[in-house]
């Protein structure tokens, strides 16, 4: 038996640098999400793996081999690269589909076991203005479109709807970086995951805002998609307990 199945498992991907001669820019500020996210994870009770700068056909076997694997209550995973309506791309440039990577959980190993998956990654090239009037519309899509791809007893979390670029700077993803501060912050970390996600949301929505001559002004809205069955918490028992 695994020696960690008596855990909840966290699995980061984050590439940051890409292959010599794939038009794809580095990405500074992803190594930043990817140690904060570990030392995040780690204190809310998760067993983290970090997996950088990897191909195509590495991301699709890593999850092909974690979908087999035992875990406690919850497993989450963390994509973080360039990217297109339901893909990412490996340091080779290589698309990786969402929708096949989701398909590797709907298993009898991961069977009544919550999968949380956040995608830091553009959708397409399109800005976001930040006006409201177009947000529901946006969630709306999201949902409808990718719901049949994703397992029962799975979320996933985006940093952007349909269609729409993800930012990320040197100091790391807005997305992630509001992330691992809501669960630093004990106001929100023993929060249900749907509670959680929708304060995410808020203050990405709410707090960002692009800088520069030619993103200033420009904001993101992540899009939540769940198939969520149950209550899931993302701290341990005993944090709970201890409230």
């Amino acid at each position: 038996m695994d020696a960690r199945a008596g855990s909840n498992r966290a699995v980061v991907v984050s590439v940051a640098q890409f292959d010599p001669g794939v038009s794809l820019g580095d990405r500074a500020g992803a190594q930043k999400d990817a140690k904060r996210l570990h030392g995040t994870l780690s204190r809310r009770g998760f067993e983290v793996e970090l997996h950088s700068d990897l191909s195509g056909d590495e991301i699709y076997e890593l999850f092909v081999q974690e979908s087999r694997r035992p875990v406690k209550d919850c497993f989450l995973a963390v994509l973080s690269s360039h990217g297109e309506e339901d893909c990412v791309f490996g340091a080779d440039g290589k698309p990786v589909r969402l929708s096949r990577i989701f398909a590797y959980f709907d298993n009898e190993c991961m069977e009544n076991k919550a999968k949380v998956f956040l995608i830091q990654a553009c959708r397409g090239d399109a800005l976001d203005d930040g006006v409201e009037v177009d947000s529901a519309g946006d969630a709306t899509d999201c949902s409808f479109s990718l719901h049949l791809s994703v397992p029962v007893d799975t979320a996933v979390m985006y940093a952007t709807p349909p269609g729409y670029g993800a930012f990320m700077s040197p100091l790391g993803s807005v997305f992630l970086q509001t992330f691992c501060t809501l669960l630093e912050d004990e106001a929100h970390q023993n929060l249900e995951l749907t509670r959680l996600m929708t304060r995410l949301s808020h203050r990405v929505a709410y707090t960002f805002q692009a800088k520069g001559r030619e993103l200033g002004g420009k904001k993101e809205m992540p899009c939540f998609l769940t198939r969520l069955t149950r209550e899931v918490f993302l701290s341990s028992e005993s944090e709970r307990e201890d409230l």
